[in-house]
């Protein structure tokens, strides 16, 4: 009996490990590199959070609706090694993002370049990315 709860919770344990590797996906799954979009607005919120950080910014389209997009960027570490901190996005500063839309249409895209409020622009650690140089 006890070998068979030993068992269980190494199987647990198992599970609870490759969980993190099953949520991540490639870029090519969730993006559309064909689709390619521009957009500016003010940042709403930031995640700085493996295994991509992500932030959001309100956008108005031209009849003046504003609309709440997601950005997804590389992961902390890559970020880090591009020169962002934490604090490169900062919350209510406008921005411009350079990158491709999520395939499911939502308003998602995977950020490729971005510009930052005092115009630097900063490569975003992007999949998409692993074949351009700074």
């Amino acid at each position: 009996m006890r070998a068979k709860f030993y068992v269980f919770v190494a199987g647990l344990g198992l599970l609870a490990t490759a969980a993190p590797i099953m949520a991540h996906h490639s870029f090519t799954a969730e993006y559309d590199a064909t689709k390619p979009i521009t957009l500016t607005g003010a940042v709403t919120k930031v995640e700085w959070m493996n295994p991509h950080a992500r932030f959001y910014i309100d956008v108005k389209d031209d009849s003046g609706t504003v609309t709440n997009w997601e950005l997804e960027l590389g992961s902390p570490n890559a970020l880090m090694r591009l020169g962002w901190t934490r604090n490169s996005l900062k919350q209510g500063e406008v921005v411009t993002v350079e990158g491709s839309l999520a395939k499911d249409g939502s308003k998602l895209a995977n950020a490729r370049k971005v510009t930052l409020a005092d115009g630097r622009k900063v490569f975003a650690g992007s999949a998409a990315d692993s074949d351009t140089k700074q």
